[in-house]
């Protein structure tokens, strides 16, 4: 089973965007940056498991996506000397599928399993004794001459990675034996992404630009790498192909990403609070009829990095623009605004 693309906040990822992810991905430690309690907690669950001649706990990555979970999982196969699989949770339909991934298991062998949240009901039970007690419950047959079969695995690690932790069952929470958020990168551990990913697409960068392209980033790497190829892009035509900090202020300009990161559907989605609607509070479902979006795309792509940067709050009325969401747009805060925040 293949894994769906995982989505780049703001953009459908491109099969040839795909390709080239994976080719920048970190390969080891020392190219993962980031992520320094994850990474020191694992190192340490991996060198003990090893000690112990075991295979490695389950480990359960949740948060935003594009943060590495997919990376962290691929290193801690290697680091494990262990084979991974890779799947997604609506990918294994039924619990057949599941029993065919896990009898072609090798011992120690890893199973990554994006988006662990949407299993089904039935696959996800299947999956409990597998991951206690490396067995495998078949019925066989039907009616009264049913049976139960237990099949045998061999120890093996899942590596579940979702970006909605709150929607995984207990049941299924707690048979992880490590579980550890990724949270959102500081500009100075982007650039240190974005200086290696410009090394391996073989390209020329100045520091101002690495500077200017990870400020702009949302603390997402999956974001710095996109703008990474579009400034290269843009250099190869506009340019001699080094990626100046003239040529990457032009190339986000063309993009309209702006010195905050946020880009033409973030700043539609403010404008429409602040102009259509007062600065709020007003509901949802009004603001996607106001600029015709969908509420899903609102809320699950839009939203999040705004009320990360304090520019929008959600109230039982509906959502508001803060002042410094005005200040940022460059709109007049006044005085009856703050009030009528003032009564939320």
């Amino acid at each position: 089973m293949i894994d769906d693309p995982v989505k780049i906040p703001k953009d459908e990822t491109t099969p040839e965007e795909e390709v080239l992810f994976t080719s920048l991905r970190a390969q080891n430690w020392e190219e993962f940056h980031g992520q320094k309690g994850v990474k020191e907690s694992v190192q340490i669950a991996i060198t003990a498991a090893k000690k112990r001649g075991e295979a490695l706990e389950h480990i359960l990555l949740y948060g935003p996506p594009g943060l590495g979970k997919t990376t962290l999982s691929h290193i801690i196969a290697k680091e494990m000397g262990a084979n991974i699989r890779v799947t997604s949770g609506p990918a294994i339909e039924r619990a057949g599928d599941l029993a065919s991934i896990l009898t072609n298991l090798e011992k120690g062998d890893v199973l990554f399993i994006d988006e662990i949240h949407r299993l089904n009901k039935v696959v996800e039970e299947t999956l409990y004794p597998a991951m206690e007690d490396y067995a495998l419950d078949i019925v066989l047959g039907k009616g009264p001459s049913a049976r139960a079969l237990r099949l045998e695995l061999p120890p093996f690690t899942i590596i579940g990675a979702t970006t909605k932790v709150g929607l995984l069952s207990a049941p299924l929470r707690d048979r992880f034996g490590v579980v550890h958020r990724l949270t959102f990168y500081d500009p100075k551990e982007l650039e240190a992404v974005i200086t290696k990913a410009a090394q391996k697409l073989q390209v020329n960068i100045d520091k101002k630009s690495t500077g200017e392209i990870a400020r702009r980033s949302r603390g997402t790497p999956r974001i710095a790498l996109k703008l990474l190829k579009r400034a290269r892009d843009y250099a190869a035509v506009k340019g001699e192909g080094h990626i100046t900090h003239d040529l990457t202020h032009e190339a986000l300009h063309m993009l309209e990403v702006d010195p905050l990161g946020l880009d033409d559907s973030d700043r539609r989605f403010l404008h429409a609070i602040i102009e259509k609607h007062s600065g709020g509070p007003v509901g949802l479902e009004t603001i996607a009829s106001t600029i015709a979006e969908d509420t899903h795309t609102l809320e699950e792509v839009v939203e999040p990095y705004l009320l990360q940067i304090g520019f929008l709050k959600r109230t039982p009325r509906g959502r508001v623009a803060t002042e410094a969401a005005y200040i940022h747009l460059g709109l007049r805060y006044t005085q009856d605004e703050k009030n009528q925040q003032r009564l939320l």
